[in-house]
């Protein structure tokens, strides 16, 4: 395949950003890696080190590291976004005032704003006037930064409405080591990607507690029904989480110790309260937040997620962790198909 060589700007420079600028990088793009912190970004240019996320990793000469926002998008078509759910919109703001030509922007990032309720995608046109998206695609998958730096094979999904642009962006990133699919269903991707953290944060709990593989390989598979049932209620395709962004996704944020929110949970689950978890990670755990949208969520469109409410009670009103888990066991016998059938019948009757 003939590669077109782009310019990308690729804004946060955590360890998610900073892989994926390694990889644009090892397909012969010139890319700048914008961050907030100007001791990180003169490290980058320096030493080419970004030793706080990715410690162990030496970044290509041909990555720049930028403070200024107006700087690192001048003559940039393409923008990656790569900083945490909370930081999306103020970071919008700042770039909606310095650009005036339209960007097509991949977000990176996954979770869904509270009280809003609003997935990334719909945050980025919320936020950005319409003359400026050129388009937006998402890119999701079961991808941990700290394999994707050191070249480990690694699949993802993107997905945009244009499925010309989430080709582009697919051609743009694939590469012998990262592979790149496409995917229409981009609620799916979304939901998948967000989601699977509030499982993960199960999961680190329920391993924290000193509970077996099996009590986890049930919250992991009762997991992917909770979203599931979300996901296809809010427009998402069933087949999209069977896919990289549901169980893919699912499977190595709950299983790895690379994955943030795992590791909060297991923390949790260890006896630590969430203040002193999140003082711990020094990093940001997309699931905390996402636990209370999805929670929100399952209200508003009356779905049952017992392992979300039993989260959101662990997480915002303090109840114990093994209390949680063991109540959840305790629940009202059911079907396992029961979900399945429901999930397939609710979607037939929404497109009859």
């Amino acid at each position: 395949m003939q590669r077109i060589h782009e310019k990308v700007a690729v804004i946060g420079a955590g360890s998610w950003g900073t892989a994926l600028a390694m990889v644009l990088a090892d397909n012969g793009h010139e890319v700048r890696l914008w961050g907030h912190k100007p001791n990180q970004i003169e490290e980058i240019n320096t030493l080419h080190t970004n030793k706080k996320y990715l410690p162990e990793v030496v970044l290509q000469d041909s990555i720049v590291g930028y403070f200024s926002l107006k700087e690192v998008l001048f003559g940039i078509k393409i923008m990656v976004l790569a900083v945490p759910t909370k930081a999306v919109r103020e970071v919008l703001r700042n770039i909606r005032e310095i650009r005036s030509e339209p960007l097509t922007i991949v977000h990176v990032s996954k979770g869904i704003e509270p009280d809003t309720l609003l997935r990334i995608s719909e945050m980025i046109e919320e936020e950005m006037p319409q003359h400026l998206i050129k388009h937006i695609v998402v890119l999701s998958g079961p991808s941990h930064a700290e394999e994707v730096s050191v070249r480990q094979p690694t699949t993802v999904t993107v997905s945009s409405k244009d499925i010309e642009a989430a080709e582009q962006i697919q051609d743009l990133f694939i590469n012998q080591h990262f592979r790149v699919y496409t995917n229409p269903d981009i609620i799916g991707v979304e939901i998948g990607g967000a989601l699977k953290n509030i499982i993960a944060l199960a999961a680190g709990i329920s391993d924290g507690l000193g509970y077996g593989d099996n009590a986890k390989a049930a919250l992991m598979t009762r997991g992917l029904a909770e979203i599931s049932r979300l996901g296809t209620k809010m427009g998402a395709s069933p087949l999209t989480f069977s896919g990289l962004t549901g169980i893919g996704d699912l499977i190595v944020t709950c299983t790895s110790v690379h994955s943030r929110n795992w590791r909060a949970g297991n923390l949790l689950g260890k006896g630590n309260n969430l203040q002193e978890v999140l003082d711990n990670m020094g990093m940001v755990v997309e699931g905390v937040r996402t636990t209370k949208a999805a929670w929100q969520l399952a209200q508003k469109y009356e779905v049952k997620m017992p392992i979300t409410n039993a989260l959101y009670d662990v997480l915002f009103n303090s109840v114990d962790a093994k209390d949680a888990v063991d109540a959840l066991m305790a629940r009202v016998r059911t079907h396992e198909m029961e979900d399945l059938t429901n999930v397939l019948v609710g979607r037939s009757q929404d497109e009859s």
